[in-house]
């Protein structure tokens, strides 16, 4: 049996970013990854085969509460979901990490602090090259240091509906972007703001995914080594059920083990809450590091609607998403409970719309509404609920017991920002609610807390139950704001490598 000082499963944001950081410790370092690399095809940048064919994404059927299959939006790759994401990286608000009230109910307080994170971010944002204007938005949380690199400019419509928007007191931010965009020199710019960002892979390699960012560098030295196309199937203990000792893998058909000192899981929130749960034991009949009960529970995927706006002049524009508005992130005058954040999508294609609409829409109709449509994403927090849940049904399938809560807000949220957009030239809109197979933002499955009879991890992300497993991905959110969740998985999987660097002595 092959024997590593530390073996990560996953990598995408969280395992990625610990192999990046651990990779200079010179420990052997062995990173198992269930996909493979997202190939370089012209298909990358093609809306039919994205949108239409579904190419990239996993062809295995989850389950809903009803026991309906479904087939999820996830990508098993190197980089993970990374790699077609919108690559706007933000980080949670301050007063995210203390309790917050919705209509709905109680977001809870973290036990770590934004200060405990902050540095972190710093790190995690130079990693990221993120672009962005620090002091544009009003909810933006204390700052050590500016952003590495200025934000990428609006195209013309989207500063014109900036200004607009602007014009009736609102705060235009440009969004922080993870993009290897040089904005001084652009013709010796590796991104050249293409129309296929998001949710596209890049085709040449200038979005900072985990892939880029992360895992390229940490395979760079020799102590990492990079499995892929290999599936952890079981995390098997020691006889005192206190250690994992090994992994099982399947690899072309075939089961291997692999041993180290240290296992970092990074699989998802959903996939890493399933595997604990497919390697009970005898020491751990109800799935591993789930003495509290709590694996799989708590399950959180944000609230989100694609709302396209529709004007008479047209839009024009390439590359959409560098416009965001967070003025009722925590409220407005009319709503005293938080409602969300605001920002673009890349631009919508008619055949992304086609995936919104009826059959009978003529392609048409379908390329004008493209033509004059703005794209706005509206994202708004759900709520921990530990019925909210990951299982596995009888044949040992994924399980998503999930039912949606603070939509109320939501719904309000949604029709207010219509409001602001017919005044300022939008008269049709198309409102798309993201389904349950859109696990994009999947958190919350093994939340991390000091009391070992509610949390199944640490404050360090160590499992309560299991002396030498650390949880990286976001599966250890409480709660998780309305921003998307990767820079602070990122950051917070930087802080944990700093604590297995000083176990490791």
């Amino acid at each position: 049996m092959n024997h590593y000082d530390i073996i990560i499963i996953g990598a995408g944001a969280g395992g990625g970013t610990v192999a990046y950081s651990l990779a200079p410790t010179g420990k052997r370092i062995l990173i198992i990854e269930r996909g493979g690399y997202l190939p370089k095809e012209d298909d990358n940048w093609n809306p039919e085969a994205i949108f239409q064919g579904r190419k990239y994404q996993v062809t295995e059927k989850w389950f809903d509460k009803d026991n309906n299959s479904f087939s999820p939006q996830a990508f098993y790759n190197v980089g993970g979901n990374t790699k077609v994401y919108g690559a706007a990286l933000q980080r949670m608000r301050e007063a995210d990490f203390g309790e917050v009230k919705h209509q709905d109910g109680i977001s809870p307080a973290w036990e770590l602090s934004y200060q405990d994170l902050e540095t972190y971010y710093t790190r995690a944002e130079s990693i990221f090259k993120i672009h962005g204007q620090k002091g544009e938005d009003p909810t933006e949380p204390p700052m050590s240091a500016e952003y590495p690199f200025p934000p990428l400019p609006h195209e013309p419509r989207m500063q014109e509906v900036a200004n607009d928007l602007q014009n009736l007191g609102l705060h235009p931010h440009h969004l922080t972007l993870a993009v290897d965009r040089n904005v001084e020199d652009p013709e010796n710019s590796k991104c050249i703001r293409c129309a296929t960002c998001d949710p596209y892979p890049c085709k040449i390699d200038a979005k900072l995914d985990a892939q880029i960012a992360c895992v390229d560098p940490a395979t760079e030295y020799e102590n990492i080594e990079l499995k892929i196309n290999a599936l952890v199937t079981k995390l098997i203990t020691d006889d005192s059920g206190k250690q994992i000792k090994a992994v099982e893998v399947e690899i072309d058909g075939n089961k291997e083990q692999y041993s180290a000192d240290t296992f970092v899981l990074s699989a998802g929130a959903i996939n890493s809450a399933t595997l604990l749960l497919k390697s009970a034991n005898e020491q751990h009949p109800n799935g591993l590091g789930n003495s509290s009960g709590m694996v799989g529970r708590n399950l959180m995927l944000h609230n989100h609607s694609a709302v396209v706006a529709i004007a008479d002049k047209p839009n024009p524009v390439k590359f959409q998403k560098t416009l965001g508005f967070n003025d009722f992130y925590f409220g407005s005058p009319e709503h005293d409970y938080p409602l969300g954040q605001i920002q673009m999508t890349g631009k919508s294609k008619w055949n992304r719309l086609a995936t919104f609409s009826p059959d009978s829409v003529p392609q048409a109709t379908l390329e004008y509404m493209a033509d004059h449509a703005v794209d706005w994403w509206l994202t708004s927090e759900d709520l921990p609920d530990p019925d909210n849940r990951v299982t596995l049904t009888e044949a040992g399938k994924i399980k998503v017991n999930f039912t949606r809560n603070n939509t109320k807000a939501h719904n309000q949220f949604i029709d207010m920002w219509q409001g602001y957009l017919r005044k300022v030239g939008f008269f049709m809109f198309m409102i798309k609610e993201v389904p349950l197979s859109a696990v994009w933002h999947q958190v919350g499955t093994c939340k991390f807390g000091s009391d070992p009879k509610t949390n199944v991890l640490d404050l360090n992300c160590r499992t309560h139950d299991v002396e030498n497993l650390y949880v990286v991905d976001a599966s250890f959110f409480p709660s998780m704001g309305a921003v998307n969740p990767t820079l602070t998985i990122v950051a917070n999987a930087l802080r944990v490598s700093d604590h297995i660097k000083d176990s490791l002595g």
